[in-house]
């Protein structure tokens, strides 16, 4: 992530303020000795540097997070953009459309970020460069991000801030009842 040069889009169930291990500068130790920094940190250098930060989130993120993204006026004036949609559960971590890691870890500490290692939950993922599954990826984010997936969305009555529009009910089908065969009189 923090080599990002365009963009780095990031959809979770969870957000914490979190630290994250620093990448090492011109003669860096590597972060062998344990140097970490918030994620809100690198957040603001990749703003800086013009890289697109989308955060995608089912819920509202943690008080801590909530305060030091409230201190950071890189963040605040557009620089980390949020979404929330309680139905986000996937994910993943997409970097300048090239790269993707999905898994199951939040944006937490426990999840991704620094926590001793007998705090840290046992989390699986796969990071690739796969064009079609970056496509995929890119397009599940975008659906969602773009609101999309709003109109009919059952849980749009308790969704803080529906990003799309609410679609009309599908009109009635008389005569047709799912979950039963429906069997063609013969002649």
């Amino acid at each position: 992530m923090a080599g990002a040069r365009e963009s780095v889009w990031i959809a979770t169930a969870n957000v914490k303020a979190m630290m994250v291990e620093q990448r090492p500068g011109p003669g860096g130790d590597g972060g062998r000795h344990g140097r970490f920094a918030p994620v809100l940190a690198l957040f603001r250098t990749l703003a800086r540097r013009g890289v697109e930060l989308r955060l995608l989130h089912a819920e509202l993120p943690s008080r801590p997070f909530r305060a030091a993204f409230d201190r950071s006026k890189t963040l605040v004036r557009g620089g980390l953009q949020l979404k929330i949609c309680p139905r986000v559960h996937f994910k993943c971590v997409r970097v300048d459309g090239a790269w993707v890691y999905l898994g199951s870890a939040n944006l937490t500490g426990a999840g991704l970020g620094a926590k001793h290692p007998d705090a840290r939950n046992f989390e699986l993922g796969v990071v690739t460069e796969d064009f079609d599954t970056v496509d995929r990826v890119t397009a599940l984010f975008e659906s969602v991000w773009s609101g999309a997936e709003c109109g009919r969305c059952r849980l749009r009555s308790v969704c803080p801030d529906p990003i799309g529009p609410a679609l009309p009910p599908p009109r009635s089908t008389v005569g047709i009842r799912l979950g039963r065969a429906r069997r063609l009189r013969r002649r």
